[in-house]
């Protein structure tokens, strides 16, 4: 079996584009490890490939469920292996691509299964939100695992439950779990390349995303999943780029606040991103300040993977 390819790193740090020119160099089709670009209404917010990107170079993992569909890592980690195989099945070199940290090590290395379940811990946890609402329960979260807390949106009460049950049967928060790997037991044999700049570039670049995104529409979208029906509290819209704008059109802040929000939520994310990175040290960093041609720089490092 082929290595499994991997680009990876922080939003708006390039990783499309570079994809897409390795792609086509390494006759290969592109994985989208990314939490929320499965989701087919979300487009502009989610910085998706443009229809024309996906033409360039075979897309995968992209528009696959509705945004009112529950859609867990395990779901992601199925799909991506039927992916995988079909890919390699047809010759061609498989290229992960993306920002999401643990999507990115239930594919190589597998899923933190955890603590069989305590049914009678579960049950007073249920209790609790029954009694006080999971807010409560999810305050406690941040208190003991704040990784997780921030990744799982309270009104996913069934995550929310199961992270603390993980942390109250041993001791150690979930995310902490979960960079626990070790390399012998891979799933797939990979290697990763990561694209790094200088925090000050990132961060301007993170905001001329924001920029253009909302010269392409962003508000719009918003809007329009609003007009259809889609509660301001589902879990994928209460992710950045898309709460900030509802907050705007509810009348909880100004367009002013509310851009310059989404923007400190983006740089808030992308140094979350490069937190979790930074912990695998089977990834090799790019500096696109020092390197020049990425994509060459690339292919002459892996040689016939």
């Amino acid at each position: 079996m082929s290595k499994l390819l991997c680009l990876l790193g922080p939003t708006a740090s390039g990783k499309t584009e570079i994809a897409i020119q390795l792609a086509q160099r390494l006759n290969a089709e592109i994985i989208s490890v990314d939490s929320r670009q499965i989701y087919r209404q979300m487009d502009i917010g989610t910085a998706k490939p443009t229809p024309e990107e996906q033409q360039a170079a075979r897309h995968h993992l992209i528009d696959c469920v509705d945004i009112t569909e529950p859609f867990s890592v395990a779901d992601y980690q199925s799909l991506t292996d039927t992916a995988i195989a079909d890919i390699q099945n047809r010759g061609k070199q498989v290229l992960l691509v993306g920002g999401a940290g643990l999507y990115f090590r239930a594919i190589v290395d597998g899923l933190f299964e955890g603590p069989a379940a305590d049914l009678s811990l579960r049950k007073r946890l249920e209790q609790e939100v029954s009694d006080q609402g999971v807010d409560v329960l999810h305050n406690r979260l941040r208190a003991c695992d704040p990784e997780s807390a921030e990744r799982i949106h309270p009104n996913n009460v069934i995550r929310v439950i199961r992270a603390l049950e993980v942390y109250e049967l041993t001791g150690t928060p979930m995310s902490e779990h979960q960079q626990q790997w070790k390399p012998e037991n891979q799933r797939y044999p990979s290697i990763a390349f990561g694209l790094t700049m200088p925090r000050d570039l990132l961060y301007r670049r993170i905001e001329q995303r924001v920029d253009i995104m909302l010269a392409n529409g962003l508000m719009a979208e918003v809007e329009s999943l609003l007009a259809a029906g889609y509660s301001r509290d589902n879990f994928a819209l209460q992710s950045f780029g898309y709460k900030e704008l509802i907050a705007y059109l509810d009348g909880k802040c100004t367009y002013v606040q509310a851009i310059e929000q989404l923007k400190q939520n983006t740089r808030r994310f992308a140094k979350r991103q490069m937190t979790w990175f930074r912990k695998d040290t089977r990834i090799e960093w790019i500096d696109r300040e020092e390197i020049s041609d990425v994509v060459g720089y690339i292919i002459g490092k892996i040689g016939d993977i």
